[in-house]
């Protein structure tokens, strides 16, 4: 009997990502999760767990990291944790080295087993942007990450690049420079997070906005934002596609 290799992948990975949505949402219900109590009650039994075996959390964060950019195909939740549970300069490394690796293996998934379907279904819809990565495509890349791939999300440009055939290695350096500023400011938020509940017993969301630790973070948010509206004028622009 011949095994549809693309419908297996398909299930294997729709398994998967039940599996962890099942794990999460059976153990914690979402309204808990949103508390910020909640956390705070979680930040101690981790902080005593890291003193003790800093190395094997790193370790067990890390692959889980690239599991879930395998699964789900978005960073920012893995950032702040990181940010959050190891501070923002170790939280930054592990998140870029996670998602890069875990983007380079969805990709090289989707470039063995759905390419010509990608092709198919994405080609017209970002055919502008193919002319320019084909002009430079490690360049043009990591510039689409860094703007956050205008309108396009996460989990899509992951596999975009198989569309114009792009190397593996530019594709994990492009990513590793492109989702850098941004994973920083989400890793210095989480940071940020950490040490304000050790500032405050009753603690609200609201006053997380008043605090620098957070809102220094938000200000480099916005300004990513800009500088990311200012490269898609600049770098992605009707004359560009047409040159």
């Amino acid at each position: 009997m011949k095994i549809n290799i693309k419908l297996l992948i398909g299930f294997i990975y729709s398994f998967c990502f039940i599996a962890l949505m099942f794990l999460i949402f059976s153990k914690f219900q979402l309204q808990e999760i949103t508390n910020i109590n909640f956390v705070k009650n979680y930040q101690q039994i981790i902080s005593d767990y890291k003193s003790s075996n800093e190395t094997l959390l790193l370790t067990l964060f890390f692959i889980g990291g690239i599991i879930w950019v395998l699964l789900l195909g978005f960073a920012s939740p893995l950032a702040i944790a990181a940010g959050f549970i190891f501070g923002k300069w170790i939280g930054t490394l592990v998140t870029i080295l996670a998602c890069s690796i875990g983007s380079v293996s969805l990709f090289i998934l989707a470039n063995l087993f759905l390419k010509e379907f990608i092709k198919k279904k994405l080609s017209s819809k970002i055919n502008k942007f193919i002319k320019l990565f084909n002009k430079n495509e490690f360049l043009y890349f990591m510039l689409f990450r860094v703007t956050g791939g205008p309108g396009v999300p996460f989990a899509i440009q992951n596999v975009l690049p198989v569309i114009f055939n792009m190397k593996i290695k530019n594709y994990f350096f492009a990513t590793l420079l492109g989702i850098l500023p941004g994973v920083f400011v989400l890793s210095s938020v989480g940071s940020g997070l950490d040490k304000f509940i050790n500032k405050f017993d009753n603690i609200k969301w609201d006053q997380l906005l008043y605090d620098p630790e957070i809102y220094l973070p938000l200000v480099g948010f916005v300004i990513i934002i800009i500088l990311s509206i200012a490269i898609e004028k600049f770098f992605f622009n009707k004359k560009n596609y047409e040159k």
